[in-house]
């Protein structure tokens, strides 16, 4: 039975969430990351229909975890140690091969050397075992924000990111295919070009696009004035446009509106995306912004109509915002 990665569509077992736990790298915005991942957690453990495994790094961030909540059906707090809540690309990728759950664990080097923090190369090996999931070490340095997957095999990326010679110097897109193939099941990659101005990920896929279903990709649309992503959004919809599945399908694209131009508290535009929406088992959770309201909206409207049969729910993520992602980057999900 060959590898596979499981669609975020399909049963999760577990969703593996990080709390915010340092306050000497949030600093003001601690108290309220804490409070938007806090809301995350309950909305994945009630509507979400999904078991919450909620690492703290911390153990500061273990009291707060377990006054906000410690007494949450379904929310098991993990005590653990990561440099930041990124588990998505801190943390392994569930797969399966020859009938069997393993997890993948991959190199990290803090976004291509930008934050390299004590312990976010441990955060694959804690996951893993506290799955009780076979860790299976794979050389290459991966993200999993960088990917996303069809459970067919198929995986879309960006250039920006997985050609980056801050990654692994040398890579090509055959060699990458090659990589991805090897390391993770892939049949086809599917390769789109820029990311988010401002994305200290150097472009990874979950704030660009996402597969929904089978064959099918949302992606944004610029909204409002000043949207500096616009032309990345026309780019990637053009080309997934032209684009086929591992299976020979021709891809479905849907767009809906990006949140418009969100200003980071640094200056400058932040990374803010709609796209960096969680799959949960009986819901999906879309990330919002202190923009217009309407953008939300809609998009939760588009998101709605590509998953009739889950809840989709909104909520803020501003303060988790000022860390540089959001929703999907601070989760993984463990099959079932």
């Amino acid at each position: 039975m060959p590898l596979i990665v499981p669609p975020e569509w399909a049963p999760h077992r577990a969703m593996w969430l990080g709390f915010p736990s340092h306050a000497e790298l949030w600093e003001d915005d601690l108290e309220p990351a804490q409070a938007e991942v806090a809301a995350l957690a309950r909305a994945l453990a009630g509507p979400g229909g999904e078991r919450v495994r909620l690492l703290t790094g911390h153990e500061a961030g273990e009291v707060t975890a377990r006054r906000l909540l410690g007494d949450i059906a379904g929310v098991d707090i993990v005590p653990g140690r990561f440099g930041d809540i990124w588990l998505r690309d801190t943390g392994p990728i569930f797969a399966r091969q020859d009938g069997a759950d393993i997890a993948l664990g991959f190199q990290f080097n803090g976004w291509g050397g930008k934050y390299r923090l004590d312990h976010d190369d441990t955060v694959s090996d804690q996951i893993a075992a506290a799955s009780g999931v076979v860790l299976a070490r794979r050389d290459m340095i991966l993200e999993g924000g960088a990917l996303d997957h069809d459970g067919q095999g198929t995986i879309l990326t960006t250039r920006q990111c997985l050609l980056n010679p801050n990654r692994n110097s040398g890579w090509t897109e055959a060699v990458a295919a090659e990589a991805l193939a090897l390391g993770l099941g892939a049949r086809k990659v599917l390769w789109l070009g820029e990311g988010l101005a401002n994305d200290h990920t150097d472009g990874h896929v979950d704030n660009l696009a996402r597969f929904v279903g089978p064959a099918t990709v949302v992606c944004p649309v610029a909204w409002g004035l000043g949207d500096v992503n616009a032309h990345a959004y026309n780019a990637a919809a053009a080309d997934l446009a032209a684009m086929t599945d591992a299976s020979g399908t021709k891809l479905k694209v849907v767009r809906m509106p990006s949140p418009g131009r969100i200003e980071h508290p640094e200056g400058g535009a932040a990374p803010a995306s709609h796209m960096n929406f969680i799959i949960a088992n009986a819901a999906v959770i879309m990330p919002t912004y202190a923009g217009d309201p309407q953008a939300s909206t809609l998009a939760a409207q588009a998101l709605q109509s590509l998953f009739p049969d889950r809840t989709v729910i909104t909520l803020p993520s501003d303060a988790i915002l000022t860390g540089g992602g959001s929703f999907h980057c601070i989760t993984q999900q463990e099959p079932a």
